[in-house]
């Protein structure tokens, strides 16, 4: 049987070379990830399967006590994979440290009353740090995974691109990978669609070539991030006013940290017109709501701006630049300033730019870095 579509060289480099290269992928029991090790297979590498149990929330007794990447249905589904491709399957137990690193970092941005991304962190320090120095310890080659991204090398360095399939793309939350990383990475199913991936997968027979995605925060029980928070948050929320920006009082919150910026449902507010969650004033314990147009910003400043290259531009460049995972990249010139931060002046003002979300650069289709956006006035 013949693929429905070419199979090419992974990412469209020359890592693979006439010796075998071994490659550690970091399996999640999906389809994603299972492609990902087919593919490698197909292309000659030698692969074993790795699969990390990260911690999750204790729940009720009718609910799982797992994180959802890595439940016994998961794992089994993983296992069973490894099993059909014929390759060995490990298992790292990551939960404490997984923990200490992105949820008390999930909870902790939220009491300092901004919105972290979880996922850019777990990037950041497990999958891409604790991870891969775990597998390169072992002796491989290489770690692929299996995001939507793409990799190509050239005469000065790795570049990260965006998936073939733009509406799948990852590349937003692995901006934090610098040269060192790309250099041991491989994003084997970054040239195809999520369409041709699951028909990939009914060609070699993956046996998870139909199963749903999970898009909630893995270590919730529930989805429910507030609750969450209202259970294992320090900063216990107390209720508040809501007002507007010039002072008159519209109703009653239930604790900052229910809200989001940008929010609109949920207020149960009387207002002449539709209202937004403008920002958080945890020093009086007021949640600020606005029109609309309020929430528009044509200027934002980042801190912790990782350069991909590994070199700080030196002068102000027009780029794209996504202040959300799902966000359109909207044309901005970039100012690169001391100290890993940088400013972000828009050509038009976007809507809900918010705190400690990621502020990702693109020129053309390649990321080129991204940070933290904070809560301060551009220069």
């Amino acid at each position: 049987m013949s693929p429905p579509i070419a199979i090419s060289s992974v990412n469209g480099n020359t890592k693979i070379s006439t010796n075998k290269r071994r490659v550690a992928v970091a399996m999640s029991g999906g389809v994603d990830s299972s492609v990902a090790a087919a593919l490698l297979l197909e292309q000659g590498y030698d692969v074993i399967g790795m699969m990390m149990r990260l911690w999750s929330e204790p729940g009720s007794t009718t609910q799982t006590t797992l994180n959802r990447c890595c439940t016994p249905e998961q794992m089994a589904d993983a296992r069973r994979v490894a099993e059909k491709l014929q390759i060995p399957f490990y298992v790292l137990d990551v939960q404490e440290y997984f923990y200490k690193k992105v949820v008390q970092y999930f909870i902790q941005g939220h009491d300092l009353g901004i919105t972290p991304n979880p996922c850019i962190e777990c990037n950041r320090v497990i999958r891409f740090d604790y991870l891969l120095k775990h597998a390169l310890s072992l002796g491989v080659d290489y770690l692929a995974t299996g995001h939507y991204a793409r990799i190509r090398q050239s005469s000065d360095g790795y570049h990260l691109l965006e998936s073939v399939d733009r509406s799948k793309d990852q590349s937003y939350v692995l901006h934090v990978l610098g040269q060192n990383e790309l250099a041991r990475v491989i994003f084997p199913i970054g040239e195809f669609t999520k369409v041709q991936v699951r028909e990939l997968a009914v060609h070699f027979q993956i046996p998870v070539a139909n199963k749903s995605e999970s898009m909630d925060l893995c270590f919730l029980k529930d989805g429910d991030y507030r609750r969450f928070l209202r259970e294992n948050s320090k900063v216990k929320g107390e209720p508040g006013p809501i007002i507007s920006p010039d002072g008159v009082v519209l109703g009653k919150h239930s604790g900052l940290s229910n809200y989001t910026i940008g929010q609109r449902k949920g207020l149960q507010i009387m207002a002449e017109q539709p209202m937004y969650v403008l920002r958080k004033d945890r020093h009086h314990n007021s949640l600020i709501v606005a029109p609309r147009v309020a929430l528009n910003m044509d200027c934002l400043h980042c801190r912790e701006i990782n350069w991909v290259s590994s070199q700080l531009p030196i002068s102000p460049f027009p780029a794209r630049v996504k202040v959300r995972y799902r966000a359109e990249a909207t044309p901005a010139m970039v100012t690169p300033l001391a100290s890993a931060q940088a400013s972000i002046r828009f050509e038009d003002p976007v809507f809900g730019i918010t705190a400690g979300q990621g502020a990702v650069i693109y020129i053309d289709e390649e990321c080129i870095g991204g940070g933290i956006i904070v809560n301060k006035e551009c220069p």
